[in-house]
Formats: structure tokens, C-alpha cells, sequence
């Protein structure tokens, strides 16, 4: 077993995104940073979620940006209030980014992926003298508070003046966030919600008919309900169910009624700017010797995924109830799709457990910042935003901490 034994120097757990951050903060400030990663480079899942073009934040006004997160977010959007939007983005412009707002407000860089981006990261870090040591697996506490490692060469201890804890959530576990640290968490017996996929698929069994025309097809410009939530966008049809921008705005919802149920109801509106009155008119006009699918999609202008849809469920007699069904049509939600494959996660340490500057109140001087938090945030920028500004307030919290001990 080797010892590394540390003065005034910081130890930060995770080379993702609020890792890298707060290390680039508290480095600036004048400390000696070493992060420590279990895999063998950083920011895995940040270059993953780069290939998607690293919508990196939101440029809508900030109380509406706010307003998306749930409503038991209250310390995440005072971090977020205290590192807004245009910090971000103006902290990316000055690594070469050239960032741009899209048509829907999202905020990219120019070059639509991360690695020329975390490349100019990482040589800035290289040049505030912070070392990532890969490989280190984080195993938990020693009894003096030191933080323990399993690497290649055994076990290493850390003995730091403050730690920062950046472990991710458990999406996406192959790519180094697999959650383990719960168990560590619970030994000690520090607050946490028990992790859950978020941003995620749904999991409806499809017929195979329907699987054998239209996976992989997109239901365009519907509205999805669940109770009272809805949202507008496009779902993409899965062998598992649905995925896509308007299902994962639903799933905190979703996941409330198959906690208290154990399924869930969705309703599709396949038109969702026409008046069920008006589908109604179109649908009383003769159908002649049109099929139902030709006469749906001559009298409505739906489309063949559309209409394979509406042919999951009994299509109903009469143009009213038709019409009805067209604006509703019901599916039944078995499940999330699993961990290992949503973008985020829901659930993490507890807020009751932490102090204003996300300090664990059982372990002074042990920050935690990002996904292992726990908040819910949509995608659009808003959770990679909530990840930095976390990093922010802790970097501050972990920078005052030293201060009160010199």
C-alpha cells in the first residue's frame, strides 16, 4: 500500500465535466489539484454526449430557464442563478469554442462536438500544473478522513485539506459513472435518493407488425400526455418502446405514476394543432373504396407510422369517436428503459445532507458536485448547465473552507 500525503492541496474524484471545472477554479486560486478518475482517460461521457453536437446550455431568458427544473430544485437554481448561462458560455468562447444558439435556443460550439473543446481544457489545466491520475478507483473513507483508492498497484491513500467528490451519476456506467458510491454513501450513512434513469426510453410492448414496419420510424409533431403533463416534439419508435426529446420531458411524471401504480397511461395527439370538432368534419366526408389507411391519410394527412399507431389500439366507429382517438391515443408505459442507457440520472445525495456550499455535513472539508446530486434536469442545456454550476459553488464552498484554515 502506498501513502500520498498532501498539504494544503485539494483531491478532487472525477474527471467529468464538474470535476475538470471546479479543479480549473481552484487551481486558478493558487492550490495544488490532483483528480483522480477510475477510467483510463477523463470526460468519457462528456465526449459521448459531444457527438450529439454538445448542447452545452440554454439561451432562454434565466427565470424561464429556472423554471425547469422541478420544483424541489431549490439549491440547484441558486447555483445556477450564481453561474448563469452566458459564464458558460463565455468560459467556452475563451477555450476557442465559438459557440453559436441554434433555432431553438439550445447553445452549441461551432465545431457541434466536444473533443476539440476538452482538448483545449485539458492543455489549460496542464498549465494551472493539476495532475489526473487514471485508474483510481474510489473505495471509500479511511478513519482519519482520508480518501482511499484501488489502483494497478494496490491500494493508494490521499490525505487532502479538502476533497471534492465528482462521481456521476449511474447512466451511461461503461463509460465511468456506474454508481457505486451509493453503497459507500450508505455505509456512512449520508443522506441519498436511491438512483433512476432519467431522460430516458419508455418500454410499451408493440406488436410485431407494427415492430416489423416502423422501428426505428419517427412520430412527427405530436403531443404526448401523462395525466396532466404534456409536451410537443417528435418520438422515435423503438423495439422497447419510444425514445426522443418529447418522451424524456415526460419522464419524472412517468415515473411518479409506476411508483404509485406500477404502469402508466400515455396518450399520443397525432394532430395536435387540429380541433377534434374539425377531424371530425373531415373524417364524415364518403371514404368510397378507400382502405381505412388511405382514407386516414387522404382525410387527415397522417402518415404511415401515424396510422400503424392509431392501428395498435381497436379504431373506433363513427367520425366523432375516430376523432377522439386520434387525439388520444392510449398506450401503456410498462417501464423506464435501464441505466445503462439513459442520458441522465435522477436521484443522488440528498441536499438535507449538504451545507450551503455542498459540504457533507458528516464529512467536513468533502464537497460534492454534478450528477451525483440530486436533481432532475430536461435535456436542452439544462442539465450540463445545472453540472457546471454545481462544480462552481463547490470550487467557491471548498475555496472559502481553505481560506477559514490558513
Amino acid at each position: 500500500m502506498t501513502r500520498i500525503t498532501k498539504g494544503r492541496n485539494v483531491a478532487i474524484v472525477g474527471a467529468g465535466p464538474a470535476g475538470l471545472f471546479a479543479a480549473e477554479m481552484i487551481a486558478g486560486a493558487g492550490n495544488c489539484v490532483t483528480i483522480y478518475e477510475r477510467m483510463p482517460s477523463p470526460a468519457r461521457k462528456f465526449l459521448l454526449a459531444g457527438r450529439g453536437g454538445l448542447n452545452l446550455t440554454n439561451s432562454e431568458p434565466l427565470p424561464s430557464f429556472l423554471a425547469r427544473f422541478d420544483d424541489d430544485a431549490r439549491e440547484l437554481r441558486a447555483a445556477v442563478n450564481a453561474f448563469p448561462p452566458e459564464q458558460l458560455v463565455a468560459w467556452a468562447d475563451a477555450l476557442g469554442a465559438a459557440m453559436f444558439v441554434g433555432t431553438s435556443g439550445r447553445v452549441f460550439p461551432r465545431a457541434m462536438k466536444a473533443s476539440p473543446l476538452l482538448r483545449a481544457w485539458l492543455r489549460r489545466l496542464d498549465g494551472l500544473g493539476i495532475t489526473i491520475k487514471t485508474r483510481h478507483r474510489w473505495t471509500g473513507f479511511t478513519p482519519s478522513g482520508g480518501l482511499r483508492f484501488e489502483t494497478r498497484e494496490g491500494e493508494a491513500i490521499v490525505d487532502s485539506d479538502a476533497a471534492l467528490l465528482a462521481l456521476g451519476g449511474a447512466s451511461w456506467p461503461k463509460l465511468g459513472s456506474d454508481g457505486k458510491w451509493v453503497d459507500i454513501f450508505e455505509a456512512e450513512g449520508i443522506p441519498f435518493n436511491a438512483l433512476a434513469p432519467a431522460n430516458c426510453g419508455v418500454r410499451i410492448a408493440w406488436s410485431e407488425i407494427f415492430l416489423s414496419r416502423f422501428e426505428s420510424v419517427a412520430l412527427k409533431r405530436v403531443a404526448i400526455s401523462v395525466g396532466a403533463a404534456k409536451a410537443r416534439g417528435e418520438a422515435i419508435v423503438t423495439r422497447s418502446g419510444l425514445e426522443g426529446g418529447v418522451v424524456y420531458a415526460l419522464v419524472p411524471h412517468i415515473r411518479a405514476e409506476l411508483l404509485a401504480r406500477g404502469e402508466a397511461a400515455l396518450m399520443i395527439d397525432l394532430k395536435p394543432d387540429a380541433d377534434p370538432a374539425d377531424l371530425a368534419r373531415r373524417l364524415s366526408r364518403p371514404r368510397g373504396g378507400d382502405t381505412i389507411t388511405n382514407f386516414l391519410r387522404k382525410a387527415l394527412h397522417l402518415d404511415a407510422a401515424a396510422i400503424g399507431l392509431l392501428r395498435e389500439t381497436e379504431i373506433p366507429e363513427g367520425t366523432a369517436a375516430l376523432a377522439a382517438r386520434v387525439k388520444a391515443v392510449p398506450l401503456r408505459i410498462n417501464g423506464l428503459a435501464g441505466l445503462d442507457r439513459a442520458i441522465s440520472t435522477a436521484g443522488g445525495v440528498a441536499w438535507s445532507g449538504l451545507d450551503q456550499n455542498q459540504m457533507i455535513l458528516a464529512r467536513p472539508g468533502v464537497f460534492v458536485a454534478g450528477e451525483m446530486l440530486d436533481f432532475e434536469a430536461p435535456t436542452g442545456g439544462y442539465l450540463l448547465q445545472g453540472t457546471f454550476a454545481t462544480a462552481a459553488r463547490a470550487a467557491t464552498g471548498i475555496l472559502t473552507w481553505l481560506r477559514t484554515r490558513e
